[in-house]
């Protein structure tokens, strides 16, 4: 008998988008702070955590940015750098399986109606814990 699954989607960033799906259902979603990932991994303890991978993608701005303007997405993208390490990190530390998806593999960004349609989701969302859901949208039926 395979118990419950808890698939837990994560869209790092200054908004971190937290989705969890529970025996294959949508079942919360969160926006959380940078810092509040490891406590929210501990306490939710999913079966499976698959979170947004920037590292995977090399190419990540236009070039037509300004010097300014692109030293900031650097800063930027390397901040979700370290969370995603800490995201591996944690679930190392705790056994839990976690797979990295590039924001390209992940698709376009879904609006509220896009994303009821989907998910079946009628409570609040945002683009953060829309693109958490539509990460882990692929493996909410996995099993334990």
């Amino acid at each position: 008998m395979s118990s419950m699954s808890t698939i837990m989607g994560i869209d790092p960033g200054t908004h971190t988008g937290i989705a969890i799906y529970r025996a294959g259902a949508l079942a919360d979603l969160q926006t959380i702070e940078p810092f509040q990932l490891v406590e929210v991994i501990e306490t939710v303890f999913p079966t499976r955590v698959v979170y947004e991978d920037s590292r995977l993608q090399s190419h990540t701005w236009s070039r037509n940015l300004s010097a300014a303007a692109q030293l900031k997405v650097a800063r930027d993208v390397g901040q979700i750098d370290a969370w995603c390490r800490l995201i591996v990190a944690t679930c190392e530390r705790l056994g839990i399986p976690a797979h990295s998806i590039s924001p390209k593999a992940k698709g376009a960004k879904l609006d509220a109606g896009q994303f009821k349609a989907l998910t079946g989701w009628s409570g609040r969302s945002n683009e953060h814990t829309r693109d958490a859901a539509a990460l882990a949208w692929q493996f909410r039926r996995a099993h334990a």
